[in-house]
């Protein structure tokens, strides 16, 4: 049966739609209204641009302020840390003429003097070391892995002593052979940085080789005395940090900062730890006490 309510319903549907569809045909066609909401848009993006300017300005005139205080507070923090201090350097691996300015910049800064840079080579030249160390017991190295760390801790402890051991010719017979740089001469050393960077495309046997020779080089620099420090960039990779820690040396990983040039010279004046950005890193800065020292 044909329902009248039904068919009213539906022709008022249909005009309630046909009038909507008036009404945004006409704020379309508007150009006005659009023209405004436009204007409005531009005027709220322009307002936000400038806010963001200016905070921005704010934020670069704060850090400004905060580096121009940091640059005149390092002399202070560091001033004499290493008064006096020979320091050397040591490349285990490829040498690094930015890692050398900034050691030398930070130990300088402290009152200290960087007086021997050496660059190992690797992969060891196993062959041309025992050839340069004819007739004695280290002759024996390109056939014996078992000498190579005990050749390395006889390295270390000439290094920072100054030759002043038995054997203490054998550092300068097989310089040309085991460094691919030596910058100064072999003096007494109260300090050294270490800077590791693995061997390139090395087979298993000649990593494993470095590997133990570097491990002898540190144990013989601590035992003449001498606590090394190992060092990286924020941007060294991979990172050295965990290597250094398994040597028990303290590090720093980011050296090519100002705090990171502070955190060397506390280090190398007895601070203990990882110091750094990175998450392997214990903390940026050494503690300092109330007389200006790390504990």
């Amino acid at each position: 049966m044909f329902d009248y309510r039904y068919h009213a319903l539906s022709l008022a549907a249909v005009l309630f739609a046909l009038a909507l569809g008036v009404l945004i045909g006409v704020a379309i066609g508007d150009s006005n209204l659009v023209s405004s909401a436009k204007s409005g848009i531009v005027h709220d993006l322009n307002s936000e641009v400038s806010e963001a300017r200016k905070q921005n300005a704010e934020l670069q005139s704060s850090l400004a302020d905060e580096e121009a205080f940091s640059k005149g507070l390092y002399p202070l923090a560091v001033h004499e840390l290493l008064n006096g201090r020979s320091i050397g350097l040591l490349f285990l691996g490829s040498s690094s003429d930015q890692v050398n300015s900034l050691t030398r910049a930070a130990v300088t800064e402290a009152g200290g003097s960087l007086t021997t840079v050496v660059a190992v080579k690797e992969p060891l030249n196993l062959a041309g070391i025992a050839k340069e160390a004819a007739g004695t017991r280290y002759a024996e190295l390109a056939t014996s892995t078992a000498l190579l760390e005990r050749f390395g801790e006889l390295v270390g402890r000439q290094l920072v002593s100054g030759g002043q051991l038995v054997d203490k010719e054998l550092v300068s017979r097989v310089k040309a052979a085991l460094f691919s740089a030596f910058d100064g001469s072999l003096t007494h050393l109260e300090g050294l940085v270490v800077m590791r960077a693995e061997p390139k495309e090395a087979q298993s046997a000649e990593a494993e080789a470095s590997a133990q020779f570097e491990s002898g080089v540190l144990k013989g620099v601590a035992a003449a005395g001498v606590a090394p420090v190992g060092v990286q960039l924020t941007e060294t990779e991979p990172t050295q940090i965990p290597w250094y820690k398994s040597q028990g040396i303290s590090s720093v990983d980011n050296l090519n900062q100002m705090a990171g040039q502070a955190a060397l010279a506390y280090a190398l004046a007895g601070a203990k730890g990882a110091f750094g950005v990175s998450s392997t890193a214990d903390s940026l800065l050494p503690t300092v006490n109330s007389t200006g020292s790390a504990p």
